[in-house]
């Protein structure tokens, strides 16, 4: 039995435990935490962090919450991990968070941008890494009132916690705006596609689509618009604008003008041809991940997740316990990572754990993501 707080990580190995969706309706996603095995791997070449070696431990969830249940308790109570880190999806995580809560076990760098992940009262040992989805939705709702004061709205979100945060942060954004939303609607993550909402959409009469969907569903939002002739300004989430995973099967023509709030750089983006950061980045994708896109914003990700995740090992010294992670992670002051936005920085306190709190506009131009306006967002 260990001591609350404690762990029983070997003395040469660091274990983390993480689920992504490498199957499934959500399979794009899985590219992220192959990302973090990669970053691991060449930390452990390298020697590992404070003389151990990471374990990195992912299991395949499927994007379904109750594999999500089986796999985190095989890694917590088979594999005896130290931290849960970066696992996917709102639906996922929400599954398993009060069982590991319960179970003192960090729930480090939440890959997903639920609210949830920021409730330090309830929730201790949880600790999310994307912006909120809320704070996301409200800055969308400000930018289209600022550049189309007239809009009318259309906005399709997932039948879930995640599309409910997103949803909840536009309409706040809107104020008293909010009846410039003419048309909203939903989709479940099993839903084969979602044509008729987007006929519904469009017989609206909206002229701006907040299309807040996964991957394959913001792909599908794109290519139905053009096949429909319906010509609105799309605004995808920063959840699905990878260009590989969703850009490409949209029809790069299709997706022209789309418009989205980054914050990390974008590989394609030849603003960043000499930046140093994005030379260390290809370097590392050409020896640790020779086969993966690196047009996929989910790479640039999970190489960021896993940077700030080595951070905090590294900050725990020799006292790796439970609550010394969590400690380490909840006080990371103005943190800047190499791939990062400039100006864009983590900040976490024990009082509020989500670490990215900015995003920066930008427009698809065909090529990349090109970056316009202000960071935006909040310290």
């Amino acid at each position: 039995m260990l001591p609350a707080g404690g762990c029983s990580a070997a003395e040469t190995t660091i274990k983390l435990g993480n689920t992504a969706p490498y199957s499934g309706p959500a399979s794009a996603y899985g590219t992220i935490a192959r990302a973090e095995a990669a970053y691991f791997q060449m930390l452990n070449d390298q020697g590992g962090i404070n003389g151990r070696k990471i374990d990195f431990l992912t299991l395949d969830d499927a994007y379904s919450p109750a594999k999500t249940v089986e796999q985190t308790r095989k890694l917590v109570e088979q594999d005896d991990v130290l931290a849960m880190f970066s696992s996917v999806g709102t639906a996922p995580n929400i599954s398993v968070q009060k069982y590991l809560n319960a179970r003192r076990i960090p729930q480090v760098f939440v890959s997903s941008g639920a609210t949830r992940w920021n409730d330090p009262e309830h929730f201790p040992w949880t600790v999310g890494f994307n912006p909120t989805y809320e704070l996301e939705g409200r800055l969308y709702a400000q930018f289209i009132l600022q550049t189309r004061p007239n809009a009318k709205i259309a906005v399709i979100a997932p039948n879930e916690d995640a599309g409910k945060d997103y949803v909840r942060g536009f309409k706040a954004g809107l104020g008293e705006h909010v009846d410039q939303l003419v048309s909203e609607t939903t989709y479940l993550t099993a839903d084969p596609t979602i044509d008729s909402q987007m006929v519904t959409m469009r017989e609206s009469g909206a002229d701006v689509f907040f299309a807040e969907a996964t991957p394959k569903f913001a792909a599908q939002a794109i290519k139905k618009a053009a096949s429909m002739g319906w010509k609105p300004l799309i605004i995808l989430p920063s959840v699905s604008n990878s260009f590989s995973a969703v850009l490409e099967p949209a029809g790069i023509e299709n997706a022209i003008g789309v418009v989205t709030g980054l914050y990390l750089k974008d590989p394609n983006d030849v603003r960043w041809a000499d930046d140093a950061a994005l030379k260390d980045w290809l370097a590392w994708m050409r020896k640790y991940q020779p086969n993966a896109s690196t047009g996929d914003l989910y790479n640039v990700q999970g190489y960021t997740a896993a940077q700030i995740m080595a951070l905090v090992l590294q900050n725990c010294g020799d006292d790796l316990s439970r609550d010394n992670i969590i400690k380490q992670a909840t006080a990371l002051n103005g943190v800047t990572m190499p791939m990062l936005l400039p100006g864009i920085r983590i900040y976490t306190d024990p009082h509020n754990v989500t670490p990215i709190r900015q995003i920066q506009m930008a427009r698809f131009d065909g090529k990349s993501w090109v970056l316009f306006g202000d960071v935006l967002g909040e310290k």
